[in-house]
């Protein structure tokens, strides 16, 4: 079979593969939207069709439903279901040896659906991308490190290069014993010759010289094809002109020669795909006398064949001249030729493709340099831009480049324009500044279109294109020439352009080329990352100096002014026993809000954590004023709230005198802890946060408002005027600061339940080492949650005022679930079951606070009348639990 043939045959193959994949295609499409179509009639009863057009029409209803009785796995399918890309499918349960699933019931082992069409599943655009290639397919191709270094220590990714393993040896037999051999065997040694080499130079170079040797022939020349296929664009060039038998490929010139498409033998040749001999040149009117005259070497003989690849495509054409000893090139010449030809078009075409690879890396190569350029530093818009016009000048070599950047507001016209000209790269004052603005004209017409259409603008003429405007080269000695206009877009949508690449005039005026088009597109991808990045980053700039303005303000009007700090401190304090300090049914009713500031000084001073860590008076008085302004006005977790869990705590430490056992570290974290634990708390509890979606809970997954009132204590702390840590070491400050959080955070009842059982196994142990740290962070955190529920241990007329404002408070963010959530809140918080308030406070003590109170009373007598207030209490509910009760059975009985 000839190449010729056997090119015809792969077409027709080829085009056979190509119908069968579109029709199997055809297929895909019809039975896709069949099964959407038939899906619920196939899968589910027309009756359950209907429930989900019902659910289709309450959304509010179908997504409570989905929070109150969704399992994790139907969650989870969900999720993977939306993260696969388009036309993927993918199961979440693990499949059994005959590929059945094992989990999932049989509508989600179909497919995975939408949930609101019953189609398949598509990822939406901010789903996470499914990766098609893995790293472990690169095993095989033996990777180098992306990254090296080079000589003068800059980091770049291209690398240096080496010579190739897959170089040809140098033919080792001379003309004589190539002539001695026959037809086959001189073909077969000259096709071994170059079956290796992949370099195409190199290769062209053996070509030329085998072919001098089966023709007999005094000069050879090669010419490849170039251009884009199809087009106008096609010419030949020629590194390798006036090749002899004993030439080098050094010694050849490395200028390189064009012949327009079809011009001269040669060109015909290439064009038409037809081999040519020639017995006299001169009288053949395609010849050109031009490169003898330039040469100064006639050329009388010419036989031209043209070099094809396995489609049948002409590649390049090979030219012999003067045949030795004044003869004539004859039709065994020719046959030779040809032959020969066929096996070079295959491994030129081979070689050809090795070296598009080769320029393909080093092209991704030169990228990800440029892309480094970009991204090693955006901190300013003016400055980048001029990273990437110097580069761009630099590896496109044309005389001047522009980019424009497209106003927000209006697709067509452009908020800023900087440039850059090749001189610029040259002078000195230029280098590390930024790029210039409006210094040249803007053709409006050209970068307009771009902007407008999204589309590539690539101009030989700019004077012969209806959109250039040649008003811009008026009264300037810069023209116009070749003009290559790029649109830059943003990388999070596709079709958004965010600015224009142009430039202008390639060097030795020659046209841009597809390549260059293919590099500036690529290019324009990163620059149009680094461009968004740098505008965010510009935005977040200006979001966090608006931040902190308003930071600034709020601390202003949330620290306490400083008269009242000194009116504050110039108050006689009374005395413990007179507050009642250190009793455990301590009343706060009876105290007016300044009472209780000196309540809290009183207790500071007791304990002699002023003069230990020399805290400033006047600065502890105004932090005092300042904790209390941060409480919100709500109705129960407020200013009097932390003030009654602080004097718990000191009523705790001194009549255990569990503060010798504590230290003093740890009893001024303590009472910080105490008074700052609900510091601006809203009413609403660490689930709303989560429900509602706000800020707090995107700041905190966890114990969402204890993380809050710890940072607003910090924020206190560091507040100029409110230091009263200024004085102490800082070992000390790391201590304090540590045990305040975790104590903090303790009052999490989540954090509780979580530490309750090895908390309560110590205790019961009677292991307790208060020189163990862990230990005694257990014991802090049991204290803290004791003081935190303290107001169940009162006697019954204070337990009952505080359990009616904990209920209001309960009730108001019930209202606000049902309100702005569109939920139904939990019994506690409805105002519906206000009634089944007593049995709800008789399981609360049961399950929390009767645990806690035992645990700490068996620790220490001293501790045991929280626990007798505690179950005091417990049966004023459980009375009025019965009471409820008794009353609804006799308003049963009256309905009867």
């Amino acid at each position: 079979m000839t190449a010729d043939s056997s090119g015809g045959s792969v077409r027709k193959e080829g085009e056979a593969t190509k119908e069968k994949v579109e029709r199997d295609e055809l297929e895909i499409q019809e039975d896709t939207e069949a099964e959407g179509q038939d899906y619920f009639s196939e899968n589910y009863s027309v009756e359950l069709a209907r429930m989900e057009a019902c659910l289709d029409e309450n959304p509010d209803f179908f997504q409570d439903y989905l929070i109150r009785k969704a399992s994790r796995q139907m969650i989870d399918s969900w999720l993977v279901a939306h993260s696969l890309p388009p036309g993927h499918t993918h199961p979440l349960s693990p499949r059994s040896d005959d590929g059945s699933d094992t989990n999932l019931s049989t509508p989600m082992r179909c497919v995975f659906r939408s949930l609101s069409t019953g189609s398949k599943s598509t990822s939406s655009g901010g789903a996470t991308p499914i990766r098609k290639i893995s790293a472990h397919e690169f095993e095989k191709g033996g990777l180098t490190k992306p990254w090296v270094t080079t000589v003068d220590g800059t980091p770049t990714f291209l690398t240096q290069p080496s010579a190739s393993e897959l170089t040809g040896q140098i033919r080792k037999k001379s003309r004589t014993d190539l002539q001695s051999l026959d037809e086959t065997e001189l073909i077969l040694e000259l096709v071994k010759d170059i079956c290796n080499d992949l370099d195409v130079r190199s290769l062209c170079h053996k070509i030329l010289q085998n072919v001098g040797i089966l023709t007999d022939a005094d000069r050879c020349s090669l010419f490849l094809v170039a251009g884009d296929p199809g087009t106008n664009s096609q010419y030949l060039v020629s590194n390798l002109f006036d090749v002899s038998s004993n030439s080098t490929v050094e010694e050849i010139s490395k200028n390189e020669i064009r012949i327009p498409w079809g011009s001269g033998i040669v060109g015909y040749v290439a064009k038409t795909g037809e081999s040519c001999n020639v017995s006299d040149c001169y009288k053949d009117s395609r010849f050109n006398q031009d490169i003898d005259e330039m040469t100064g070497y006639r050329t009388k003989s010419m036989m031209c064949s043209p070099i094809k690849d396995s489609n049948g495509d002409v590649i390049g054409v090979s030219q012999v001249i003067n045949k030795n000893n004044d003869g004539y090139f004859s039709k065994n010449d020719e046959t030779l030729f040809e032959k020969y030809l066929q096996f070079c078009g295959i491994g030129l075409r081979n070689a050809q493709i090795y070296e598009r690879s080769q320029l393909e890396v080093k092209r991704n190569q030169v990228l990800l340099d440029l892309a480094g350029v970009i991204f090693q530093e955006q901190s300013t818009l003016e400055s980048m831009i001029h990273r990437i016009l110097t580069h761009m000048l630099s590896f496109i070599q044309c005389e001047r480049a522009m980019v424009l950047l497209v106003h927000d507001s209006s697709q067509s016209t452009f908020s800023r324009v900087f440039d850059l000209e090749q001189q610029d790269l040259d002078d000195d004052q230029i280098q590390g500044k930024s790029a210039h603005e409006g210094r040249f004209p803007v053709n409006v017409g050209i970068t307009g279109y771009v902007a407008a259409t999204g589309e590539i603008v690539n101009i030989k003429n700019a004077y012969e294109d209806s959109r250039f405007d040649v008003s811009v080269d008026s009264g300037e000695k810069f023209k116009h020439s070749t003009v290559l206009a790029m649109p830059i877009k943003y990388s999070g949508s596709p079709g958004k352009v965010i600015g224009v690449f142009q430039l202008i005039n390639k060097f030795d005026s020659l046209p841009f080329t597809s390549n260059d088009e293919n590099f500036v597109e690529a290019f324009a991808i990163f620059c149009g990352m680094g461009i968004s990045n740098v505008k965010m980053y510009e935005t977040a700039v200006v979001a966090m100096a608006k931040q902190q303005v308003t930071l600034e303000v709020l601390s202003y009007h949330a620290i306490a002014p400083l008269d009242e700090a000194v009116k504050l401190s110039r108050q006689k304090v009374p005395s413990a026993a007179s507050l009642q300090l250190h009793s455990f049914q301590f009343d706060d009713f009876s105290l007016e809000d300044g009472d209780t500031l000196k309540a809290s000084l009183r207790m500071l001073i007791d304990l002699d954590l002023i003069n230990r860590f020399n805290i400033d008076y006047l600065t502890l008085c105004r932090w005092l004023c300042s904790v209390r302004r941060n409480y919100r006005s709500v109705t129960y977790h407020n200013w009097r709230h932390a003030h009654n869990v602080c004097q718990l705590m000191f009523a705790i430490i001194t009549n255990t005198t569990w503060w010798k056992k504590l230290g003093e570290i740890e009893c001024l974290s303590l009472v910080i802890a105490c008074l700052c634990h609900d510091l601006d708390h809203r009413g609403t509890n660490n689930s709303f946060q989560i429900k509602a979606s706000n800020s707090l809970a995107t700041l905190y997954s966890t114990s969402t408002m204890e993380h809050h009132h710890f940072d607003q204590c910090l924020m206190l702390l560091n507040t100029h005027g409110n230091q009263i840590l200024a004085n102490v070491s800082k070992d000390e400050f790391k201590s304090v600061i540590q045990v305040l959080e975790d104590s903090i955070l303790a009052t999490d009842l989540a954090v509780y339940f979580r530490r309750r059982g090895d908390t309560f196994k110590l205790l019961q142990s009677n292991n307790l080492d208060w020189g163990n740290s862990q230990h005694r962070s257990l014991i802090r955190g049991l204290l803290m949650t004791a003081c935190d529920l303290g107001a169940i241990t009162k006697p019954w007329e204070i337990q009952k005022k505080i359990a009616r404002l904990v209920s209001d408070e309960f009730f108001y963010q019930g209202d606000l679930e049902k309100k702005e959530l569109n939920i139904s809140p939990i019994p506690m918080m409805d105002r519906a079951y206000k009634d089944k308030l007593p049995a709800m406070q008789v399981d609360f003590i049961d399950q929390i606070c009767l645990p806690v109170y035992n645990s700490l009373a068996n620790t220490n007598d001293h501790l045991k009348p929280m626990l007798t207030g505690c179950q005091k209490n417990r049966e004023h509910w459980s009375n009025l639990t019965n009471l409820v009760e008794e009353n609804d059975d006799e308003k049963k009985k009256e309905k009867k």
